[in-house]
């Protein structure tokens, strides 16, 4: 089955779906009270996030910073630990 898609307007596109794809469409435009063309205008924009850059370094690591604690002492010792080396090599 094709789905022709006004964009804004501007531009139709077809789009060629699968049985299984085109129900799940359809499921979705139920459950959120919209469109297929926004569904898949909103997928779209989500797989460029994804995939073309869009997305900053923290956002895409944002669910894992602080989400398992270090111990303070772990930044002392480190630092400590290049003091004493620095220390070393420049007594000699």
């Amino acid at each position: 089955m094709y789905y022709n898609m006004y964009y804004g307007g501007d531009e139709m596109t077809t789009v060629r779906l699968n049985n299984e794809i085109r129900n799940k469409l359809s499921t979705l435009t139920e459950i959120e009270k919209t469109t297929k063309s926004e569904i898949i205008k909103k997928a779209i924009i989500e797989y460029y996030k994804q995939h073309a850059g869009d997305i900053s370094p923290f956002e895409l690591g944002k669910d894992l910073f602080g989400r398992y604690g270090s111990d303070k002492k772990l930044s002392e010792n480190y630092k400590m630990k290049i003091k004493g080396k620095l220390h070393e090599k420049h007594t000699h």
